[in-house]
């Protein structure tokens, strides 16, 4: 399936002005995820009976070290960039304020087609193989525009992908299709839970089991736009067994709303459950840790685009803002500080994309998440303070984006969960 052919006739591509790189994207030949996609409330049905789940392939290991995106992934990328920053960037600080993002920019995300980018071609997606790496360009990519938008913009493929990955045949028949049809629902991953230090391998919330299944008990927080979810992915600890992955419709869960100090434009809230019966199907045969290594994996690519962000912003700033007859870029101090988020900005992001890489082919990244997941937490929140501090006075107001882009990504080491690569 060519998908820049369905792109290349959908009207958002003329709204956006994106019919540039797409008619180029043709020339080439490359294919793209893009599909036009809303959000509506309905009730989940097996739409056919499957008669296995269908995963992607991992990607053929070539023996080459080589982190260099391919054609179709960079067309990939120019266009979702191109969308933060028309779209993403100008509605972020009015979403900061109200806590919440605008619905017609959503519509408008759902029509490039990101929760397609992991279901494979037979359940009616595009993927030929393991999308990890295109869902960390994806995330990155967007994360230029703004992370709380962004957030909120791929918390659905979160759900899509756990389906992907860990569904059984009934699972993604009666799931999937409402991710690759024309009504994409809001959809959510909750792991993370209001606790201090919290530890996503020691859970609070329990699930027990019943004569019909499972009986759900705990609260989660920070769930990107839990209001209008309408399918959540819970993370629970089952007596005798320890951390599994549940899906829980909205129908049977109490939403409370959760502003935080960043990220506020993703809509958080809390997931309350309450003694929530679910079926025995609702368990996913998933690989506990390996969600939580790919969840930590896209909330790296998250920085990594809000860091680039930064340094797109400051980079002119200091050379027009003029101190003492120069711009204040002539200054040792300044030059070296934007020179290290330059450099920290790199390994940042070279790190993300091997362990995006070694997830792709299958190969173990246990170790290399570790690492891009300290470095960005570390080196991103000293990026989004060194922005603040290079802008001087103006830093600190709402005037400029980077006090926004300074909270948004003290949350890299924080959340867990939300999303997922």
């Amino acid at each position: 399936m060519s998908v820049l052919n369905r792109v290349a006739g959908a009207p958002v591509v003329e709204r956006l002005g994106l019919k540039k790189p797409v008619d180029r994207a043709l020339y080439e030949a490359t294919r793209t995820g893009f599909r036009t996609a809303g959000a509506a409330t309905r009730t989940f049905t097996a739409a056919r009976k499957l008669g296995a789940p269908a995963r992607p392939p991992s990607v053929a290991d070539s023996g080459v070290f080589d982190l260099t995106p391919s054609d179709e992934q960079q067309m990939i990328v120019e266009t979702v960039r191109e969308f933060a920053a028309e779209r993403l960037r100008p509605a972020a600080a009015t979403s900061d304020d109200k806590c919440a993002p605008p619905d017609d920019l959503l519509s408008t995300a759902a029509e490039l087609g990101v929760t397609l980018l992991g279901v494979p071609e037979e359940l009616g997606g595009v993927a030929t193989e393991r999308s990890t790496v295109t869902n960390v360009l994806v995330a990155e990519a967007m994360a230029t525009g703004d992370m709380g938008l962004a957030l909120a913009c791929l918390a659905p493929a979160a759900v899509s992908n756990a389906l992907v990955l860990w569904g059984n045949e009934e699972q993604q028949a009666t799931y999937l299709p409402a991710f690759t049809g024309e009504d994409v629902p809001a959809a959510a991953l909750a792991i993370q839970e209001p606790v201090a230090l919290f530890d996503p391998f020691s859970l609070r919330t329990k699930a027990y089991r019943t004569p019909g299944g499972f009986r759900l008990s705990g609260v989660k927080s920070l769930v990107p736009r839990a209001v209008a979810a309408e399918l959540f992915v819970v993370a629970a600890d089952v007596d005798g067994r320890g951390p599994a992955l549940f899906l829980v419709e909205s129908s049977s869960v109490t939403v409370e709303s959760e502003p935080a100090m960043g990220l506020r434009a993703a809509g958080t809230g809390r997931l309350v459950l309450d003694q929530v019966n679910v079926p025995a199907t609702a368990l996913l045969d998933a690989d506990y840790a390996e969600c939580v290594r790919l969840a930590r994996l896209g909330w790296c690519a998250l920085a990594v685009g809000t860091g680039q962000a930064v340094l797109d912003y400051v980079v002119p700033y200091v050379n027009e803002r003029v101190a003492f007859g120069e711009p204040v870029s002539h200054r040792q101090g300044v030059a070296f500080r934007v020179a290290d988020i330059g450099t920290e900005l790199d390994g940042m992001r070279l790190l993300t994309y091997r362990a995006a890489s070694r997830a792709a082919r299958g190969f173990s990244f246990a170790r290399e998440v570790a690492l891009a997941r300290k470095l960005c937490t570390d080196k991103g929140m000293a990026i989004g303070s060194d922005g603040v501090q290079l802008l001087g006075g103006h830093g600190f107001v709402k005037e400029h984006p980077v006090e926004r882009w300074y909270r948004d990504l003290r949350a890299v080491g924080v959340m867990e969960g939300a999303v997922l690569v």
